[in-house]
């Protein structure tokens, strides 16, 4: 019996020696290269689909239509068709109008090793983290770094919580500060807070606001046009955006006191889009990753707040609403934000600055010969973290029709250019401004100001128009 139970373990022992020899030689047999098991099969799926070239005028994707049982078709940019999107239309639209930032795609294809990820299937299926926190500490981690990095907000001592984009977190920010019982505000009151803003603004915030019909708050518009603000009698929250969307200005809030709360909205607060002449340390900030990275449909934002007990609320809210952000969402954000410090940073700001600063100086250059359009007005300033004056490079060009006759300067553009903007009203302005989008892909920019140098190049001379901006020169001039 001994003697059976002594073959029996050596068997055991020999089949363990074996079974471990061939896993070493599966992981390590390649040059001590780890061989690919159960990932192969995706990856080269992945690779398969991303080397589809698409002429270089559109992109295929893993989910996108199969065509003929065989794989993904592609999805074309705006004004090209055709199975490889080859053809280009020639009457088709201008897309001006979203502010889908396509304009980082090439940075990311020449990093494609760095910011891809492959999920397993079993990835992280509970609804919490080991430590029942609802965001990764190391997604955490890199939100703080890459802050630190391009010096635009104080995070140190301060709270992050993180949404479902900046869209989620504007709203979670009202909701949380407009409790009466806020330290900021007056607890004696119980009538709802003023939401305002200053015009232009984004139309998100009016209209989240009016949709949700809380009985805690209210919008109210343009903050200047309402009584007992500049007395301290009435509770305001008040939307700062800084730059400012769609004119790219820093703006600051406009009202102070004990019964006035400011949420800044920082969304385009990076060196692509602005000089960041200090680091923002607002009392509650928010931002997003897809106007850092450019990933818009990954939808993930972060507030970065002071006060724990708006924290509290603001997080609160998000699990209420939503259970946390998507596992799978926080994956990708830590790889793509792992892209972003490597090397210490610099490469996504200075290829999104120098792109966006080239398509500013181009429509500039182009529009600086009309009398008929003008742009809004974007001075440099030293930015700490090209640590020198920079040149303007805004996320938008605020358009306005210069002509009397021109009331509605969507309508010009859209039928004598075929250019589709955003009407200055939807931004709480006149309809003589239009917000055209410069972020989007090249063969969007290149259409457009192809259109717009065609539309400019049509101008009659305008003699009483050039007349009445000499006049108004020579009088302020002498002011």
């Amino acid at each position: 019996m001994a003697k059976l139970q002594q073959s029996f373990y050596v068997v055991c022992l020999a089949f363990s020696v074996v079974l471990n020899l061939s896993l070493i030689f599966k992981l390590y047999g390649h040059g001590g290269q780890w061989e690919l098991s159960w990932s192969r099969r995706a990856a080269e799926e992945a690779e398969g689909v991303a080397a589809i070239p698409c002429s270089g005028h559109g992109r295929a994707f893993l989910d996108g239509l199969v065509l003929d049982g065989k794989q993904p078709g592609c999805e074309c940019n705006s004004c090209y068709r055709g199975s490889d999107c080859s053809q280009f239309l020639t009457d088709c639209e201008a897309n001006a109008d979203s502010g889908d930032p396509y304009f980082l795609e090439p940075f990311w294809m020449q990093h494609a090793s760095e910011s891809a990820i492959l999920v397993a299937g079993w990835h992280r299926m509970g609804y919490t983290f080991p430590d029942q926190a609802y965001i990764s500490q190391e997604l955490e981690r890199l939100i703080r770094k890459v802050h630190d990095i391009a010096g635009n907000a104080v995070t140190q001592g301060r709270y992050i919580v993180i949404g479902a984009g900046s869209t989620h977190l504007l709203n979670a920010a009202v909701k949380a500060l407009s409790f009466s019982s806020n330290s900021s505000f007056n607890s004696s009151s119980s009538s709802p807070a003023s939401v305002v803003v200053s015009i232009p603004f984004y139309a998100l915030y009016e209209t989240q606001t009016v949709y949700f019909r809380s009985l805690d708050y209210k919008f109210e518009g343009d903050g200047s046009l309402l009584p007992n603000i500049t007395d301290g009698t009435k509770r305001v929250i008040e939307f700062v955006t800084a730059p400012n969307n769609p004119d790219g200005k820093l703006n600051k809030a406009n009202f102070q006191g004990p019964n006035s709360v400011a949420i800044y909205d920082r969304v385009y607060y990076w060196p692509h889009f602005t000089p960041i002449p200090t680091p923002a340390n607002d009392d509650v900030m928010v931002f997003s990753i897809s106007k850092l990275t450019g990933h818009a449909g990954t939808r993930l934002g972060w507030a970065v707040i002071k006060d724990e007990a708006v924290y509290q609320r603001m997080l609160n809210h998000t699990v209420i609403s939503n259970l946390g952000i998507s596992r799978d969402t926080q994956l990708r954000a830590f790889k793509l934000l792992n892209a972003v410090v490597e090397g210490g940073g610099k490469e996504i700001f200075e290829f999104g600055y120098t792109t966006m600063r080239k398509r500013w100086e181009t429509l500039s250059n182009a529009l600086s010969v009309s009398n008929r359009f003008s742009l809004q007005k974007v001075e440099p300033l030293y930015c700490t973290f090209f640590k020198k004056i920079r040149r303007p490079s805004p996320a938008y060009a605020w358009v306005k029709c210069e002509r009397e006759e021109d009331k509605d300067c969507y309508a010009v553009l859209k039928d004598e250019a075929n250019v589709n903007g955003r009407r200055g009203s939807v931004f709480g302005s006149e309809d003589r401004y239009v917000r055209l989008s410069l972020i989007r892909s090249q063969d969007d920019f290149d259409i457009l100001l192809h259109r717009l140098k065609q539309l400019v190049s049509k101008e009659d001379a305008q003699p009483h128009i050039y007349m009445k901006n000499v006049t108004n020169q020579t009088q302020n001039s002498c002011q």
